[in-house]
């Protein structure tokens, strides 16, 4: 049986995304195994990881809000937009801050707002990665993207060391965000060149570094406490509109059914659970059809000789 759930790691420094999931192959022994959002190689913190069923909810989760634990080093600033480019412009910081005017600074920076993502990103434009223009000294246009900063609190700064000066802050954005690109505008707006120095992902919608495990801790397990760390699948959807279904329509929704909006009791995406509180499928409004609903994902557990022939693929 192929192990189920959410594992939610502490993705260690130096180590690609796409590494975590190989070596989280290995230690679940299962190819079904997939991350829910990218994070750079120099960045820790938390990333969940989907195992098994949990790999159909994974594109919910890359929608989740994210929280972070940063740091803006202003005097220079780099290729990257973060401590790992080439240095671009230098200007020694010599002038201070009171708390209170960067704690203003950084309130300025609620809310929606417009953002170019780096050159050195994964963000695709005419089928090709930003970064892999930007390493071929290509120039290309950017594409713009709406983004939200939920919150964001001022945790302390340094005072002027070589011509520059540290800020912490801890923020909480939207999908999308670029906190390296959020450093370098909190620099302009400070009158220096900026770059993201340190950054700790600390949650990821309601996964937390609190109750996050390393993959140094899980490689000392065997694989029963390793399957013990697995969180519930649902967790992903947690806030959602929910509806139970009675017997009846439960094994019609196993047929694929389009249901109408009187027996889901809703007009809306919905998540759809049995009177047994199994996870069934999520719904949502069929786009031909007024008053129904249409499965969008199927996620019950699949039948023994379904579950045989999919482990088989």
């Amino acid at each position: 049986m192929v192990p189920t759930g959410i594992l939610p790691l502490i993705k260690p420094a130096g180590m690609t995304s796409h590494d975590c999931v190989y070596r989280i192959r290995k230690l679940y022994q299962t190819k079904k195994v997939g991350h829910t959002g990218t994070l750079d190689p120099a960045v820790t913190g938390v990333l969940p990881i989907c195992i098994g069923r949990a790999t159909k909810v994974a594109e919910y989760m890359s929608d989740f809000g994210k929280t972070y634990e940063a740091e803006v080093t202003l005097g220079f600033s780099t290729t990257t937009e973060d401590a790992e480019g080439e240095m671009v412009e230098q200007k020694p910081v010599t002038q201070t801050w009171t708390d209170d005017q960067l704690k203003e600074t950084l309130s300025s920076f609620l809310g929606e707002q417009v953002q170019i993502p780096p050159m050195y990103s994964a963000v695709k434009v005419n089928g090709k990665r930003l970064y892999e223009y930007a390493r071929a000294n290509q120039t290309v246009e950017r594409p713009k993207r709406l983004i939200t900063v939920h919150a964001i609190r001022f945790d302390g700064a340094s005072q002027v060391q070589e011509g520059t000066y540290t800020i912490r802050f801890t923020v909480t954005c939207s999908k999308g965000t670029y906190i390296r690109t959020l450093a370098v505008s909190i620099g302009e707006a400070l009158g220096y060149p900026a770059h993201m120095s340190k950054l700790v992902r600390t949650a990821s919608g309601p996964f937390e570094l609190s109750e996050c495990i390393s993959l140094d801790e899980l490689s000392e397990m065997e694989m029963d406490q390793r399957l013990h760390q697995l969180l519930p699948f649902e967790r992903a959807l947690e806030g959602w509109k929910t509806v139970d279904v009675p017997a009846d329509i439960e094994a019609r929704i196993r047929n694929g059914a389009v249901l109408s909006t009187d027996e889901l009791k809703t007009t809306e995406r919905v998540v759809v659970y049995s009177e047994s509180n199994e996870l069934l499928a999520i719904y949502k409004p069929h786009p031909e059809k007024p008053g129904r609903m249409k499965p969008e994902k199927i996620l019950f557990e699949p039948t023994e000789q379904a579950a045989r022939k999919d482990q088989e693929r």
